[in-house]
């Protein structure tokens, strides 16, 4: 007890200079834990008289506050210590540069839409959209699809639960649905193309669940096949950038236009390499005819007075051809060293605004 006044000062000093956090938790161990140098002397505190124990006691409570003040004011301060060295050490430079982040990239199937705005857009054409879940009556009653069509069958479609009036809801097969919708709505004339998705039960290198299609529709009173041929050809060749590019038209049958035409583009395969343009080979791209009379009165539409043309092609189809792009089932990977290779950079993405 005779030394107490030493031991503050000491611990004081050690506290002082502890020089960081781990040190200062050993002083206040070695002083005040269970086998502490300040902890062992309160033991000693019984043997003593009742007077002399009080006056101890106070001057060893005196030690131990004044320590443990002085260990919470040195903790503060390497603390402090610790966070300014925290804040130098991560400091951000403003002065330097960002660091370089890769550029994201425009889907091809989402600049082929923009394509194709671009080019129907300078002809006079507007866009249209509608629901992807259609009824049976948009989606097929009213495009005169049979019912015995493989189309309308579930190895083909894509059908819901059936609703309260027992009818299901598909799906749509294709974007045709929203035309039907316009012809109902609007009155000719009407000049429209319907970009979106569209689901068929298919799935392989060239087919898949969902893929996206882009229709066009004509209506008024003096259109005829002529138009229909002339609007092909002219995006063709503006599409893929090729000036005399062969269109040729081939009879076909859809249930929805007659007469009905597939069209094909020139190619060429020599060397293994298929090359848009003229050519000894041809490859079919979108089918087209003139509206059926049908599918007209089935909309409201008189057939005796107007008539029209329609198209559809498969946007991913056309993407590939025009990027070359292999597989179709890449389109839908998520797969970001695919979108590096074929996306494109946002401002240098081609713009056909004012054609090729």
């Amino acid at each position: 007890m005779q030394d107490l006044e030493a031991l503050k000062e000491s611990l004081l000093a050690e506290a002082a200079q502890a020089a960081d956090s781990a040190a200062l938790e050993a002083l206040r161990v070695s002083a005040l834990g269970k086998k502490g140098r300040v902890t062992q002397l309160m033991k000693t505190l019984r043997g003593l008289s009742p007077e002399e124990r009080r006056e101890a006691g106070q001057r060893l409570n005196a030690v131990k506050d004044a320590l443990t003040d002085a260990l919470e004011a040195r903790k503060a301060s390497l603390a402090e210590a610790e966070l300014e060295a925290r804040l130098a050490r991560e400091r951000v430079d403003v002065s330097l540069p960002p660091r370089p982040r890769p550029l994201g990239r425009i889907h091809p199937i989402s600049q082929t839409v923009e394509e194709l705005v671009a080019i129907f857009g300078e002809m006079g054409f507007s866009v249209a959209e509608g629901p992807h879940i259609e009824d049976d009556f948009h989606n097929f009653e009213a495009l005169n699809i049979p019912p015995w069509h493989p189309a309308r069958q579930d190895h083909d479609t894509f059908y819901l639960p059936a609703g309260e009036d027992g009818e299901r809801p598909v799906l749509r097969t294709h974007t045709s649905p929203v035309q039907i919708r316009h012809m109902q709505e609007v009155k000719p004339p009407i000049r429209i193309i319907v970009p979106g998705r569209t689901f068929r039960a298919d799935s392989d290198a060239t087919h898949s669940p969902m893929f996206h299609q882009v229709e066009g529709l004509v209506i008024d009173e003096a259109t005829h096949m002529g138009h229909l041929k002339g609007t092909l050809i002219e995006f063709c060749r503006s599409f893929f950038g090729v000036e005399d590019l062969p269109v040729r038209f081939r009879p076909s049958y859809f249930p929805f236009t007659e007469p009905s035409a597939e069209v094909d583009i020139g190619c060429s395969r020599e060397g293994g390499q298929l090359v848009i343009g003229p050519g000894k080979d041809w490859l079919e791209i979108l089918g087209s005819g003139m509206v059926h009379p049908k599918v007209l009165a089935n909309c409201g539409i008189d057939p005796n007075k107007y008539q029209g043309y329609a198209f559809g092609m498969g946007i991913e189809r056309i993407a590939m051809l025009k990027y070359g792009i292999p597989d179709l089932r890449t389109f839908y990977e998520s797969d970001l060293r695919w979108l590096r290779h074929y996306g494109f950079v946002p401002l240098e993405a081609p713009s056909l605004v004012r054609g090729i």
